[in-house]
């Protein structure tokens, strides 16, 4: 077959004349920058991207993390095995023409060893996501692990995932591991599933009791691939949903860390199933169908508490109890420890200050199912009242609340909820305004910020000197595990875009609360950028006179990734980041943030110890955070989470503005 038979082919495959020819290009000269492609092609920059956008969204093409990118073309074996699984029938032509394909790829291609190239990959729809899950079993040699819903496997099976996985000619010595939320709803779709998962499989199951609301969906294979869902999951259709795709080991690492955890704090699906068709335990468990008899049999025995609560409710209703703390002070003048998990936000910061009075309340990101156990002896159990919403911001209702007093149920849910309680924690800084609580003006010596309507022309017009940034950002006060002696500390990531002056990039700055001459606060020790060498230079001459204008860290684009998709954004990185002081060090990991309620745009002057004045104006979201640290054997939840859009940032000499 000859490149015209090629070119016919990929026109088959639904390329147009202009991605055939960046794509053939691609596969003759192997990875290239947008620019290099640009000048053989010769058409714009702005054209050439969107021609390599839409061949990325075909599956034609990946990205490298270096800076700036290279664009590799995916070899010819993998897009026909992804085309014919999708539609075989209608490319049965293209099957029969596969050999030939191959041998013409073989003869034009340089493409580099896709597998040495650490990077990410974003896909969308449903269709290529499951396609790249089949991809990833049929390339499993060990181990497939996966947390996953059962929608998720019903979805799976209907992908013809199942069916990859027993004709994998290594089936007999995969394990697949298998974390799923079930249900009495969900129980007749495990079992119409359980046949399709042939007896040639070695599958294990097991069940989360708290079930899966704080966990990302995700697929890791062999320790050295993940694929995890960054989309919501409830309220999106299957064209909306994302995942992330990356071959870092460091984060895949990160991720086996919360796997393994969840795994071993679940029980053996098959126990799970027995207990639902048995409904065992009977004797001691009920599912109270009125409201009003839910709500007096839950008050009564919270009244009647001797030892210890632990609570588990939403970010509404801790407004709710916090209205009706009486209770709670009665218990704490019986010295009955009352202990409050829920997610805390600007909405409910004062009703949990306000119980914090007579209670110990800590936040964490999700909420789970409403949760209390009494006593040690008593476990109630809320759903949320609308399915509509994430159970962390909606209410939980008491229609058809669950309630047992089954010693050996409430022990093992009691000990989750003190895993859950662990890594939950109260911020020093709770009581700062939403975005800036944790923002450099709490830094000692640094001017608080000034909330302005627009940033001065003036200041834009000496800045542009020295560099206007244009980015998204997501930023979040993080608390390590007491037993590491680290202070908390505060996490802002940026990816700067095109629209800024000194080029694209990324950076992470990080801020440790320490003692300073006026007091503790929040001192920025650590800049790590995989950006230009000119905008590494504008942050050491902007954070001069503190510990970060020090510790200017440039990264390779590998290292470093920092991703947005509507309200939610990713950051990881995969290296050692030495802190100041340098007792202290942020090992490899990952944060996730993922917005919630309405948009706010806000404009803040703030003067730093350089000299500089800095200019920030965004739009943005408060957020819901979860750090995931692995090497701290830690996932948890963020606080003070913020979200920004459209991202402005200006900073200039104060000498300069004038």
């Amino acid at each position: 077959m000859n490149k015209d038979t090629l070119v016919i082919a990929l026109k088959r495959f639904g390329l147009t004349n202009k991605e055939m020819e960046a794509y053939v290009l691609l596969a003759r000269n192997g990875p290239l920058k947008g620019t290099e492609l640009a000048k053989q092609m010769k058409r714009n920059k702005g054209q050439i991207y969107r021609i390599l956008k839409n061949l990325q969204k075909k599956g034609f093409v990946e990205s490298t993390l270096e800076y700036p990118k290279r664009f590799l073309a995916l070899r010819i074996e993998k897009i026909l095995e992804i085309i014919t699984k999708a539609k075989r029938d209608e490319l049965a032509s293209i099957e029969k023409s596969t050999d030939d394909l191959i041998r013409d790829w073989e003869i034009i291609s340089k493409t580099e060893n896709e597998q040495s190239l650490e990077k990410f990959t974003i896909i969308e729809g449903s269709k290529k996501i499951y396609q790249k899950i089949a991809e990833l079993v049929e390339n499993t040699k060990s181990d497939l692990s996966a947390i996953t819903s059962v929608a998720d496997l019903v979805r799976a099976e209907q992908f013809g995932v199942f069916e990859s996985a027993y004709e994998s000619r290594k089936k007999s010595k995969i394990i697949f591991r298998f974390i799923t939320d079930l249900t009495k709803d969900n129980l007749k779709a495990i079992k119409l599933l359980k046949p399709k998962l042939k007896s040639a499989l070695n599958v294990k199951a097991r069940n989360p009791d708290l079930g899966l609301a704080l966990f990302p969906r995700m697929v890791i294979r062999d320790n050295e691939e993940i694929l995890f869902f960054v989309s919501p999951k409830k309220g999106a259709s299957r064209k909306q949903d994302v995942c992330i795709y990356t071959n870092s080991l460091s984060l895949v690492q990160a991720f086996i860390g919360v796997f393994d955890d969840l795994w071993r704090n679940s029980a053996n699906i098959n126990d799970k199933i027995v207990e639902i068709e048995s409904g065992k335990p009977t004797p001691k468990t009920v599912i109270i169908a009125d409201e009003e008899t839910a709500k007096k049999t839950y008050y009564q025995t919270v009244s009647e508490a001797h030892e210890e609560i632990m609570l588990i409710t939403s970010a509404k209703n801790l407004n709710q109890l916090s209205e009706n703390a009486l209770p709670f002070k009665e218990l704490a003048k019986r010295q009955v420890s009352v202990k409050i998990m829920a997610p805390i936000t600007s909405e409910n910061l004062q009703s949990a200050r306000k119980l914090s009075d007579c209670c110990e309340v800590r936040h964490l990101a999700f909420s789970y199912l409403g949760t209390a156990i009494i006593d040690s002896k008593h476990l109630f159990q809320l759903k949320p009242s609308s399915s509509d919403q994430a159970s962390s911001v909606n209410e939980f209702s008491f229609k058809n609340a669950f309630y047992t007093t089954d010693l050996e149920y409430v022990k093992k849910t009691k000990n989750m909820l003190e895993n859950v309680w662990d890594n939950a924690y109260t911020s020093s800084v709770a009581i700062l305004p939403p975005l800036f609580r944790s923002q450099i003006g709490r830094t000692g010596g640094i001017g608080a910020p000034r909330d302005i309507k627009k940033l001065p022309e003036r200041l834009l017009k000496a800045a542009r000197k020295h560099g206007v940034a244009s980015a998204i950002y997501g930023s979040a006060i993080i608390s390590p595990p007491s037993h590491l002696k680290i202070p908390e500390m505060q996490i802002s990531a940026l990816n700067f875009d095109e629209k800024s002056t000194l080029g694209e990039g990324e950076m992470l700055l990080i801020n440790l609360w320490l003692e300073t001459p006026k007091g503790e606060a929040f001192v920025p020790v650590a800049i790590v950028t995989n950006a230009s060498s000119e905008i590494a230079a504008g942050a050491k001459a902007k954070w001069a006179r503190t510990p970060a204008g020090q510790n200017v860290i440039q990264v390779k684009p590998e290292e470093l990734r920092v991703w947005s998709e509507g309200k939610r954004l990713f950051a990881g990185w995969t290296i050692s980041i030495p802190l100041l002081p340098p007792k202290y060090k942020l090992d490899p990991g990952c944060i996730l943030f993922e917005g919630f309620g309405d948009e706010f745009h806000e404009t803040l002057l703030m003067p730093l110890p350089s000299g500089y004045l800095e200019g920030m104006e965004l739009d943005g979201v408060e957020a819901f955070t979860t750090f995931i640290a692995p090497s701290w054997k830690f996932s948890g939840p963020g606080t003070s989470g913020t979200v920004g859009k459209a991202v402005m940032i200006a900073a200039a000499p104060e000498k300069s503005k004038s």
